[in-house]
């Protein structure tokens, strides 16, 4: 994946590009992306993919001007007018796809195939939403992944708390990351999604991990019921970072947007 700079209204966005075929968004969940993920690697072999950082994730810059969901959805979708795409199948994985769905929301002539995996958005007072910003580092691992023990050797691989430098770039880097993403997450990620989602006209794939701990399975069913012919895609033994524990699956998954 290359990295790449586009320059939009509010603010210039660093994106990734890699892979040839049909044009995917791909929109990242509260933790970013990386260019070396897997999903997005899995995801080039098949589509021209590309990856958009919100502002604040990366080395991109952040914006002020961007103050809630609306702001988010309107920016995003500058960033594909930007990128010159016409329906491209849009797909996001958590906060990445609850902005998605407000896209295919807002403009449903837009956007014709919408993939959404385990996205936030909407609340069920059943079942809450764990609050990640309230989380220690060491708590998380056992909401977002199915193997906590690998899922915490993964989220730990080149941590050095015992060297003030990388300790001061990793808080400034998470300051960034939860302030962006706190504006439509905090303190619960109901921004009213549920009552725009009847106005998507998308075809519509739903991913979710069946022991999704983070945005539980009832969650599936609730979107699934929220979009009108929406399918459920269930992958077993999988949490919230599904995209990595069963990325293959994932994929194909999506593959029945076409």
């Amino acid at each position: 994946m290359e990295t790449k700079t586009l320059d939009t209204h509010h603010v210039p966005v660093r994106y990734f590009e890699g892979g040839k075929g049909q044009p995917l968004v791909y929109l990242h969940g509260a933790g970013g992306v990386l260019a070396e993920d897997p999903l997005l690697a899995k995801l080039a072999q098949k589509y021209h993919v590309y990856a958009p950082l919100l502002p604040g994730y990366g080395d991109s810059q952040e914006c002020g001007e961007l103050r809630d969901m609306l702001d988010v959805t309107l920016h995003t979708a500058d960033v594909v007018a930007g990128l010159g795409l016409k329906d491209p199948i849009l797909v996001g994985h958590s906060m990445g796809g609850m902005i998605a769905a407000e896209m295919a929301a807002v403009a449903p002539n837009d956007f014709s195939r919408l993939g959404l995996i385990c996205p936030a958005g909407l609340w069920l007072d059943d079942h809450p939403i764990p609050d990640i910003f309230a989380m220690l580092p060491y708590e998380m691992p056992q909401y977002l992944f199915h193997d906590v023990e690998a899922g915490t050797k993964l989220m730990t691989a080149g941590v050095a708390l015992d060297d003030p430098e990388w300790l001061k770039a990793f808080l400034v880097m998470n300051a960034r990351q939860m302030g962006m993403a706190g504006k439509i997450l905090f303190p619960i990620p109901d921004r009213g999604l549920a009552q725009r989602l009847y106005r998507v006209k998308a075809k519509t794939v739903l991913v979710w991990g069946d022991s999704d701990r983070l945005i539980p399975p009832a969650y599936a069913h609730a979107w699934k019921k929220a979009i009108k012919g929406a399918e459920l895609v269930s992958i077993a033994e999988a949490s919230h970072m599904v995209t990595i524990e069963k990325t293959d699956q994932v994929v194909a998954a999506l593959g029945k947007l076409g």
